[in-house]
Formats: structure tokens, sequence, C-alpha cells
């Protein structure tokens, strides 16, 4: 597949920043005797690769904006590009030893995201997107699964911690969805979530209380593999409301419209 430059400086970036995580990856596995410890260390290695990813792409593009995690926003003198960054996504998971967190790079152009990367070092599985161009995963296309009915399908979700979203909402989204599906999966990576739909491993995807940094890549990866992605209430404003649903365009509308059901 060909890329263009500026994916493959997102590519780059990615990769290096997950041969950092590989390394600290490890060294965390070895740290779970202490419960404060493996704490502060994903922090570090957090913030380690982040440094290196901001690094990477602002040498190649000093002028861009940037939106990420750990280091907040900061306004670039381009004013129509924005990079926005998750260098850990999967914290949890890293933080136990649970090979499933990913590096998730994306590039807005005056709104739009136009290019995405999302890299999971511990699988080496290199997902990437460009709008126009397709989605790949190692440079094998993706397409979204075809599926026709939700009884057939195994569905992605985000299920709220301690602190975060509506338990007793999720709950009743959460019996009403397993009554009409084949599986459901909570991977505990948003990013690497919705570029398995892309990929075609998940058939659909639901979750709340998502930052810009877990959506932006695998928002376009879905768009470019022929699927759907909108907000809980059927727009685009996913940064803004903060939740995403995700599938194809048939299993998208009867996700969303199991969603809907009233609690009862």
């Amino acid at each position: 597949m060909a890329r263009s430059a500026l994916l493959n400086v997102m590519v780059q970036a990615a990769l290096k920043a997950g041969r950092s995580l590989s390394r600290d990856f490890g060294e965390v596995q070895n740290l779970q005797v202490s419960l404060k410890g493996p704490s502060d260390y994903v922090s570090q290695a957090d913030r380690k690769a982040e440094e290196i990813i901001l690094g990477e792409l602002s040498r190649a593009r000093p002028t861009y904006g940037v939106l990420a995690e750990e280091s907040g926003e900061e306004k670039g003198t381009d004013g129509q590009h924005r990079w926005i960054v998750d260098p850990l996504d999967g914290t949890t998971n890293f933080l136990h030893g649970i090979p499933l967190f990913a590096v998730s790079i994306a590039l807005e152009r005056q709104g739009e995201i136009v290019a995405g990367v999302v890299y999971n070092p511990a699988m080496d599985e290199l997902f990437t997107a460009e709008r126009g161009n397709g989605a790949f995963v190692n440079d094998r296309r993706m397409r979204v699964a075809g599926r026709r009915t939700l009884t057939d399908c195994v569905i992605g979700t985000g299920v709220p911690h301690l602190g975060r979203g509506q338990h007793g909402k999720y709950l009743i989204e959460l019996r009403h969805v397993m009554g009409e599906v084949a599986g459901i999966r909570r991977m505990g990576a948003a990013a690497l979530d919705l570029a398995y739909v892309a990929a075609g491993r998940l058939d659909g995807f639901w979750e709340e209380s998502l930052s810009p940094w877990d959506l932006a890549a695998g928002i376009l990866m879905i768009r470019e593999a022929g699927g759907f992605v909108s907000d809980r209430d059927g727009g685009g404003r996913m940064f803004e409301k903060q939740n995403i649903v995700a599938g194809n365009e048939r299993i998208h509308k009867e996700l969303m419209s199991v969603l809907k059901r009233p609690a009862n």
C-alpha cells in the first residue's frame, strides 16, 4: 500500500513510541508485587511515549497544533491542522500485564479527520487509514464485517468503572443488547475496539465517556473500511458528546435502535 508522507510520519512516531512501551510493558510485569510501583511506572511510560510521539510529529510539522491526553492542547500557528494523540490507550490493561493496549495518532484538517494510526506493540499490529485511500492492518486492506442481523454479531463495548459513567443506565443498555447478540466483548482500549470494528473482528461497538484521542483514528478507520459511526443521537458530534456507536450500515442502525429502548 502507498502511504502519504504525513501518514509515514505518523506511522514512524507510533512505531517508535510502541518500542518504548514494549520495553516498559516487560518491566511493569515485574512490578506487580508493588501497589504503588506499577501505577507510577505506567504514568512514566505514558509520558515518555507521548514525548516520543510529539517529538517526531513536531519535527515533521512544527506549525501543527496538538491535542494530547497527557499534555493537553497546544494551538499551532498553522491553524488548519491538529494532531490528536493518545500515547497509551488501555492503561489499565498495560498496568495488569494484559497485552491489549495501543498508541493512537490522528490528523485533523479543518475539523475533519484525514489520517489515523493505531498500533498495538504487544501484538505488532499496525492499523492505518487515510481519507479516500482505505484502511489497512499490517498492509492488508480492512473491511467491516458483513453480518446483517444482531443475532449473529459480536459487539464490543466499554464498561463504566469506579468514578466513571452512569452505571445503572449502562446496565439497562447491556441487558437490552445482550439479549439480541451472539456475544459481547470488553477489550479495555477504545482505540483498539474501533480498529477491530474496521477489521471486521467486532461487528459493532458502543461506549460513553470517551475523549477525542480515544476516538479520532478509529472513526476514520471504520469509515474507510465501509462502516458507519455516529454519536448516540445519530449525528456526527462524537467528540462533543463523548460517545459513539459503530458498525456496518445495518448493524449500526439496529444497535442504535436497541440502545434507545426504554428501561422497561
